[in-house]
Formats: structure tokens, C-alpha cells, sequence
């Protein structure tokens, strides 16, 4: 550079100098943003890429879930076979009638059905009938009764049990038995 001419060497100057400008103006006006706007749609991508794994896995999902609702539904209406429905004082006289037939128990009245909200759980979707059943047995036939009755309607509970002695001629050991029969009643029905 030393043996250029001044003239030219400041041209030389002048033209390095400018390059430098020209290319400073390229990089921070057009390559600068332009590397921004791929980083931010590298970002979207990674997002969306993210929300489409997400698609998927629930679509993989949604059949097992499917099955599993039709499974629970299966299960639920299985466990509401003995649930009280549609007349629901036909239906408790017509379970208990069925049921105490292969017991030594009699059982000639059935109270009217009291159906009310259920008191086991708040806001549980169920709600109740109560039926006072009044019969004699003997002591055995009575406790053997109710124990079974439970057994094989977890749906119904037996509760105020009152046991007095029935004054039967004949047949001292004979019991009168008054008892409170509680069933869940099937929503809409």
C-alpha cells in the first residue's frame, strides 16, 4: 500500500470503507432480522410439533378410553340390576315377595313406600325409598332372613329392627319382627 499512489490508496480506503459499511448494513438490515424470524418459526414449529404429539397420543388414547366407559357403563348398569325403578312400590313388593319365599318367615304387609332424597352421601345422584316390612318368624328364620337379604341386595340396607315376642297360641318361640327396608332408587326412572 506504501507504493501505491495516494490517490489511489484513498480510493482503495474508500472502497474497503464502504464495502465494510455495505456489508454492516446487510447483516443488521436484512440477514439480522431475518435470522429472528427463523429462530420465532423454529419456536412455532417446536410448539406445533408439541401440539400434534399431544393429538396423537389422545387419538392412540381415545379408544382405550372409549372401552373403558363402555366397560365402567357394562359394570354400572350390572350393579343397578337391583336398584329400585319404575313403580317403585311394585318393585319392593314384588323383590321382598320373591325373596322371602324360601324363608320361614311371614310377612303380610308391606308400609307405603317413602321416597325422599338419599342421606348417604351429599349430592349423590340417587335417591331413596323406605318401607317398613312387619312379619313373625322365629328367631333363626328372622336373623337368617335378614342377613341373606343384605347379603344379596348390597343396594338395600335393613336398619330399626324391632323384635317382640308374638303371643301365638301353639307356638311360644314365635317372634313379631318390624324392620325398615332402605333402597336406592335408579336416576330417571
Amino acid at each position: 500500500m506504501k507504493r501505491l499512489p495516494p490517490a489511489k490508496r484513498n480510493q482503495l480506503i474508500g472502497v474497503v470503507a464502504a464495502t465494510a459499511v455495505t456489508l454492516f448494513r446487510v447483516f443488521y438490515f436484512l440477514i439480522d432480522p431475518q435470522k429472528e424470524q427463523n429462530r420465532k418459526l423454529g419456536e412455532k414449529i417446536r410448539t406445533e410439533n408439541d401440539k400434534l404429539k399431544s393429538i396423537k397420543t389422545s387419538i392412540r388414547e381415545s379408544e382405550r378410553i372409549s372401552n373403558d366407559l363402555a366397560n365402567v357403563a357394562f359394570q354400572l348398569d350390572r350393579a343397578e340390576a337391583d336398584v329400585a325403578s319404575g313403580d317403585v312400590y311394585a318393585w319392593t313388593y314384588e323383590t321382598i315377595r320373591h325373596f322371602k319365599s324360601t324363608y320361614h318367615v311371614d310377612i303380610p304387609s308391606l308400609s307405603s313406600p317413602e321416597i325422599k332424597d338419599s342421606e348417604l352421601l351429599a349430592s349423590f345422584p340417587y335417591r331413596q325409598v323406605k318401607v317398613t316390612l312387619s312379619g313373625t318368624g322365629f328367631y333363626h328364620d328372622i336373623g337368617k332372613f335378614l342377613a341373606d337379604f343384605e347379603n344379596n341386595y348390597p343396594h338395600m340396607r335393613v336398619c330399626n329392627l324391632t323384635i317382640e315376642p308374638a303371643n301365638t297360641p301353639g307356638t311360644p318361640e314365635r317372634l313379631n319382627f318390624r324392620v325398615d327396608v332402605v333402597a336406592l332408587i335408579k336416576p330417571n326412572s
